[in-house]
């Protein structure tokens, strides 16, 4: 499975969930839900979480470090401050709020089951191995700031 880590880009990884909620959305026709403006609470969701992923890639680019997470080991800097005073992932934070809000959207409990395959990817072959260079390129600063800042939120 090491042979899947920092291949797929979250981006394309966050379409690909996208496309498939919406196709079981429209298979399993009987598990829709609804509520009193939906669409504004999808369209907030997903502006919230584009909102967090950007200040994420914003920071990144103030630092002078690469925002490519498919090449760890080119971050040049430890990024701790703005957004990523709260959670170490914020990019990956919006790209999973926006997918909340999509799938707010489609109003399918069955597209519900992919927000929790998509977190478990992102920690198994994204994230850990980020972190693993992380750890060895920063050490005992990436300590301290893995040690008092969450993952995700």
């Amino acid at each position: 499975m090491k042979n899947l880590e920092l291949k797929i880009p979250p981006v394309v990884l966050v379409a690909v969930v996208a496309v498939a909620m919406w196709a079981v959305s429209r298979i399993a026709l009987n598990s829709h839900f609804t509520f009193p403006y939906v669409e504004w609470w999808s369209a907030g969701l997903v502006l919230l979480g584009i909102c967090i992923a950007i200040a994420g890639v914003l920071q990144f680019r103030m630092a002078g470090t690469t925002v490519d997470p498919r090449v760890p080991d080119q971050s040049s800097n430890l990024v701790v401050s703005g957004i990523y005073r709260y959670s170490r992932n914020p990019m990956y934070l919006g790209f999973l709020l926006a997918l909340c809000g999509w799938c707010v959207f489609l109003g399918s409990l069955v597209s519900v089951l992919f927000l929790p395959v998509f977190i478990l990817y992102m920690n198994c072959f994204q994230i850990v191995p980020e972190e693993r260079f992380m750890q060895e390129k920063f050490g005992a600063s990436y300590r301290q700031y893995r040690s008092q800042v969450r993952r995700w939120i």
